[in-house]
């Protein structure tokens, strides 16, 4: 068998990828009957490690960086990161290795950043939240060698690997749900739109609008930054417009519009309807709840590290493309137990 990775041979041996590495570099926590099993399966299939990797393998460090680009005053108060980190440490602990979170506070940080990172001997790899346009951070891991891999699909840099949703079919899906329940006059709450997740769910809800004959009004369209706060005057200002449903783009900023809404004495779902993207904890906490679009962050955490020392032990290219699909979780925020026919004739 030719071109094999530690995934086929994990898949054969019937273990995880990371038993595989450890069993290949010898390391200990492997029971005598796994190890057995594997190196069986090693010399069955002929597979051959990559050996530049495995001559590098007594020279690492074993931690892996997780950076943030974003400033830590919000960083801890978007419930999105803590569930994104939560599942790369528990993808790092299975597999050995430290994790070292590079976070800054001021733009002096983030321009210090990449010389702070690329030390040699510091980290083996880097796992980066995706950036905005014009950062050019994901340029300078590019052409340093240093391995790494992108939470999110990268905008301006093509060959790198990157574990992403699918975030155009999921705000199709949201907005397609506001549709079928008889909702026309349909407003939406971005991200920024200098990333590719605010950039691809305005895509999804334009392409939902078209195919369902409805036109894109650009005064229902607001940008907003991922807050709660942000959310909040975001959905004043689309209220002027008296839409009939919010597809707001974050769990969190639906948060804040949630409070405008109560504020201009609406009532959801009876009034205004809404659906979100996330389906974080505080989604079924809402009032009402959220119905939002499901995404597998901690998930997407454990596998941009499963990414990562897949990258370390075999190499860079091709580069890695993982896409989860999402799930549309149905709440009380969209009025779904009014039936098209009936809200249509309201």
């Amino acid at each position: 068998m030719q071109n094999l990775t530690l995934e086929d041979i994990a898949q054969l041996a019937g273990v995880s990828r990371s038993t595989v590495s450890r069993v290949i570099n010898d390391h200990p926590n492997v029971s005598d009957s796994v190890r057995q099993r594997v190196l069986e399966i090693i010399h069955q299939t002929g597979y051959q490690p990559n050996l530049a990797a495995r001559s590098l393998a007594s020279q690492r460090s074993n931690i892996i960086g997780l950076v943030i680009p974003r400033s830590v005053s919000n960083l801890f108060i978007d419930p999105y990161f803590p569930r994104l980190t939560q599942g790369v440490a528990q993808a790092c602990n299975e597999s050995n290795y430290t994790l070292s979170l590079f976070l800054f506070h001021t733009k002096e940080d983030e321009h210090n950043l990449f010389p702070r990172i690329s030390r040699p001997g510091l980290v083996d790899g880097i796992i980066l939240q995706s950036t905005n346009v014009g950062d050019g951070l994901v340029q300078q891991l590019s052409q340093s060698g240093i391995p790494f891999v992108i939470a999110g699909r990268p905008m301006e840099v093509s060959e790198v690997s990157y574990v992403d949703v699918d975030n155009i079919t999921g705000a199709y899906s949201a907005v397609r749900h506001l549709v079928h329940q008889g909702y026309r006059r349909i407003g939406t709450v971005t991200g920024p739109l200098n990333s590719t997740a605010g950039l691809d769910r305005l895509e999804g809800f334009k392409r939902a609008l078209s195919e369902s004959n409805l036109d894109f009004d650009e005064q229902l369209c607001i940008e907003a930054d991922f807050t709660e706060g942000g959310g909040y005057y975001a959905a004043q200002r689309l209220l002027l417009q008296k839409p009939d449903a919010f597809f707001i783009a974050s769990d969190t900023m639906a948060l804040g519009a949630l409070r405008a809404i109560r504020e201009a004495g609406l009532a959801i779902p009876d009034e205004i309807a809404l659906v979100s993207f996330d389906d974080l904890p505080i989604a079924s906490r809402a009032n009402p709840p959220l119905t939002t679009i499901r995404q597998p962050i901690r998930y997407l955490g454990i596998k941009l590290v499963e990414t990562l020392l897949d990258i370390l032990e075999n190499g860079s290219n091709p580069p890695r493309r993982v896409v989860f699909g999402t799930q549309l979780v149905i709440r009380e925020s969209c009025g779904a137990n009014r039936s098209a026919p009936e809200r249509l004739r309201s």
